[in-house]
């Protein structure tokens, strides 16, 4: 065997272990991936497990930079990178973010048992084995967790408490459901469901009672350690201050745009928006308006040519209630190792029943008909479901790094671009190709708003006031919209800003590889961006512009 040989078995053996090691400790992101050989296990949130994953990094990190990565391939060193960063990220995350004491939200078992419920990649007696086995370990997990959770902030509490009662939910009303389909698992679910009941009710009422206590840590991580994890976030060359500079510039830039187009249809950006959100659905319309758009998009990207189409399924559902408070619909692909023929998923979230007639109002003047589809467009098509279609299909390289330790600032970056790429072939709409332009600028400029109020929230001391100017008057956003991105924008750092940056860098590739490649048909420099999986666009363009 040559030493090039003998390198890249090493890494491919080290890479394995890695995910293997990463699996077994994050059993619930594991079955994400559709890696199912843990699906009847929580993680273990015990400062022991916490403790043994730290020592277990520096070992990874010590073994991966033992090796003469520049021998591997080229897939393969990009592989190398991805995995190194992720090693540093956990590190960071671990040893200076320490979400495990402040954030409530990642202790909710609830997605964790919804996708053994909710995705058919088994049959359901062998799903249900699996959910009795999480449910059997929720008292020990949710108390694990509530002996390392220290002061929280506010927001955090209240929306854990929002997502924990829609866990309670699922773990009666679902499973009631699929007992119903299978009753042969009610004795091994009746076992262990009480205390898991129990378990979820009395940490959410401990929840509670950490809002009457009335002590907060602030939800802003910081200058230091924002900068540090956008860093590993995006994987990018950018960094936090060039990432604000670019975004304020483009600020000015798109503002002109569109308030070009709306003089061309009549008015100022203001009444122009305001004509297209009178035009808004509701709770009954909405998945199917998302269901038309659909078609008609899927009809257009073929018709168009701007990217190859597969004719994998793809369904509308309604969002589970674990998942609402923070996104207004989502993009949930089969797991990476998924062997299953199961359906992308496009969960859009209902309006709360508790929310006022005027907040509801206020929501679908928002995600009106225009604004729907252009939101079709990021969510399913050409955007996340058909570039994870493509990512799938990815295997050049040695290992499965790519396919578990995915980009986001990648996939977020596309469904952004798409949207652009959507509106420049005058994709019509409700008719009129003016209104989903309109509607993609207005989103383009959410975008650029995002990462500044990222990193004005977590790293500049940014007001509620200031952010709520901001999108409302320079985002054009309706209040209902911009008070959940506030609220968003607390609650998790580094993820709004994949949005604007890895836009930015997608688009910088695509003209960089039109430019290199002027005989290229737009299909061709589109197939040739998503036919590496989903890596950071940083690691693409060296593969793709050596």
């Amino acid at each position: 065997m040559t030493d090039k040989a003998a390198v890249t078995s090493t890494f491919t053996e080290l890479a394995q272990a890695y995910l293997d090691d990463l699996a077994e400790r994050r059993p619930d992101l594991a079955t994400e991936h559709g890696d199912h050989r843990f699906d009847a296990h929580l993680p273990d949130r015990s400062a022991a497990a916490l403790a043994g994953e730290r020592r277990a990094l520096d070992g990874w990190a010590a073994r991966l930079s033992a090796l003469d990565v520049q021998t591997l391939s080229a897939e393969d060193q990009v592989d190398a990178a991805i995995m190194a960063n992720d090693v540093t990220r956990r590190i960071f995350e671990i040893d200076e973010l320490r979400e495990h004491t402040w954030d409530p939200l990642p202790a909710n078992p609830g997605r964790a048992i919804y996708r053994l419920l909710g995705l058919e990649f088994a049959p359901l007696p062998e799903r249900l084995a699996s959910v009795a086995g999480r449910l059997a370990e929720v008292p020990a997990m949710l108390a694990a967790a509530r002996s390392q959770l220290g002061p929280m902030p506010r927001v955090h509490i209240e929306t854990a408490i929002g997502q924990f009662s829609g866990t309670i939910k699922l773990v009666t009303d679902a499973i009631d459901e699929a007992l119903e389909a299978e009753p042969s698992q009610a004795a091994r679910i009746g076992k262990v469901r009480p205390a898991a009941l129990e378990a979820l009710t009395a940490h959410r009422d401990w929840l509670s009672a950490q809002l009457s206590a009335d002590v907060f840590t602030s939800p802003r991580i910081g200058m230091e350690r924002f900068a540090s994890k956008l860093a590993l976030t995006l994987h990018s060359d950018a960094d936090a201050d060039s990432v604000l500079a670019r975004a304020n510039a483009d600020l000015e830039r798109v503002t002109e745009e569109i308030t070009s187009l709306a003089a061309a249809l009549g008015g100022d950006v203001r009444l122009v928006l305001d004509r297209l959100a009178a035009d808004a659905p509701d709770d009954h319309s909405i998945r199917g308006l998302c269901r038309e758009a659909l078609t008609a998009q899927t009809a257009f990207v073929r018709d168009s040519r701007m990217v190859t189409v597969y004719d994998d399924p793809i369904e509308i559902i309604e969002m589970p209630e674990i998942d609402r408070g923070v996104a207004g619909a989502y993009c949930d692909s089969p797991g990476a190792f998924e062997t299953a023929p199961l359906p992308t998923f496009i969960a859009v979230s209902p309006t709360p029943a508790d929310w006022t007639a005027e907040r509801v109002a206020s929501y679908y003047r928002e995600y009106n008909r225009h604004m729907v589809h252009n939101l079709m467009v990021h969510e399913a098509m050409p955007g996340h479901a058909l570039q994870l279609q493509h990512s799938s299909r990815f295997g050049a390289s040695s290992t499965a790094i790519r396919k578990a330790l995915t980009s986001g600032a990648f996939i977020e970056g596309w469904a952004v671009y798409t949207e652009e790429v959507m509106a420049g072939h005058e994709y019509p709409g409700d008719g009129d190709p003016r209104t989903v332009r309109m509607q993609q600028l207005k989103m383009q400029l959410r975008g650029i708003i995002n990462a500044i109020l990222d990193a004005g929230v977590h790293a500049r001391g940014m007001t509620e006031a200031e952010a709520m100017a901001l999108m409302m008057e320079r985002g054009y956003q309706e209040e209902g919209e911009a008070a959940g991105k506030w609220r968003r924008a607390q609650l998790t750092s580094a993820q709004l800003s994949t949005y604007y940056v890895g836009y930015s860098e997608i688009a910088d590739l695509a003209r960089a590889l039109k430019a290199a490649q002027p005989h290229a048909t737009e299909q061709q420099i589109h197939d040739t961006m998503l036919a590496h999986g989903s890596p950071p666009v940083r690691l693409l363009r060296t593969l793709l512009l050596p």
